[in-house]
């Protein structure tokens, strides 16, 4: 990846403010996007994006189909490396490190930056087995005792823990659709993630098993840093601190949650939360 300089660590959001509007406090970017560009074979799919994800927030990505926020969203834990012909450039880092310098551990990286996708995807293992998995290969519980802390705390976070504790050697396959979707996000967080990566994650999922979702993530960036695509202008609203809008590769702007949706400083975010199109 071409090394491209960097800036500090602070809120993009104290940038361009008006005469007699008080600043933002200052607040630490966890991870930093600098002159991101991927490709897919010779298609762009991103140009020049530049984004900081602050500590302890959910930022929401949002746009059209295709404009490239989950093409960003798999550059944060280099979930691209999979896909034949993609090509990254630029610079991002977590914790101000490189996390496409070649001799980092991209297994590690993936323990640090998880992810939940689209569709529910529990392993076909036991409730149980889905939480302890990561934490084994990882060696994080050094017994048996440890290893049913980490599972019942993980499970407790997700919301999950009250509905499932009695049957943890059933399937999870066996679960609903909004449980194995928690159950997913207990498995990411069983590893002690810094940052959780979601891509849609309710957009297989009925009202109710949303807004259980909602009220988790609300819960979970006490201890975690957030970053979720979601086709729902209507969520970004309601789960994100901050928001990130991208059309057609390009990232259009970026900033707190009401000013983007009440306030935007671009007329093609007017467009698109107005539903002129999308």
């Amino acid at each position: 990846m071409a090394a491209v300089e960097t800036t500090a660590a602070t809120d993009s959001a104290n940038k361009d403010v008006p005469p007699g509007v008080a600043e933002a406090e200052p607040t630490t970017a966890k991870m930093i996007g600098r002159d991101v560009n991927v490709y897919y074979g010779d298609k762009q799919a991103l140009k020049h994006v530049d984004l900081d994800i602050n500590a302890n927030q959910v930022i929401s990505l949002i746009g059209p189909s295709g404009c490239g926020k989950s093409t960003f969203l798999r550059c944060l834990n280099r979930m691209n490396d999979v896909i034949d012909g993609c090509r990254v450039e630029g610079r991002i880092t977590l914790d101000a490190a490189d996390i496409y310098d070649p001799k980092l551990d991209v297994v590690q990286l993936r323990a640090r930056v998880g992810m939940v996708f689209q569709k529910p995807n529990p392993f076909p293992k036991s409730i149980y087995d889905n939480i302890a998995y990561g934490p084994r290969i990882h060696g994080l519980a050094d017994n048996r005792a440890q290893l049913d802390q980490v599972v019942e705390t993980s499970l407790r976070r997700a919301g999950l823990w009250e509905e499932v504790k009695d049957r943890m050697d059933q399937p999870g396959t066996g679960l609903s659709g909004g449980q194995q979707q928690r159950l997913c996000i207990a498995r990411a967080i069983a590893v002690s993630p810094e940052v959780i990566l979601m891509d849609e994650p309710c957009s297989a999922l009925d009202p109710i098993a949303t807004a259980k979702i909602e009220e988790l993530i609300d819960e979970l960036r006490e201890n975690y840093t957030i970053v979720i695509v979601t086709h729902s202008m209507q969520q970004a609203a309601r789960v994100s601190q901050r928001t990130a809008f991208f059309h057609l590769g390009d990232l259009v702007e970026e900033g707190e949650t009401e000013q983007i949706f009440t306030n935007p400083r671009d007329e093609r975010t007017q467009g698109y939360i107005t539903g002129r199109f999308g």
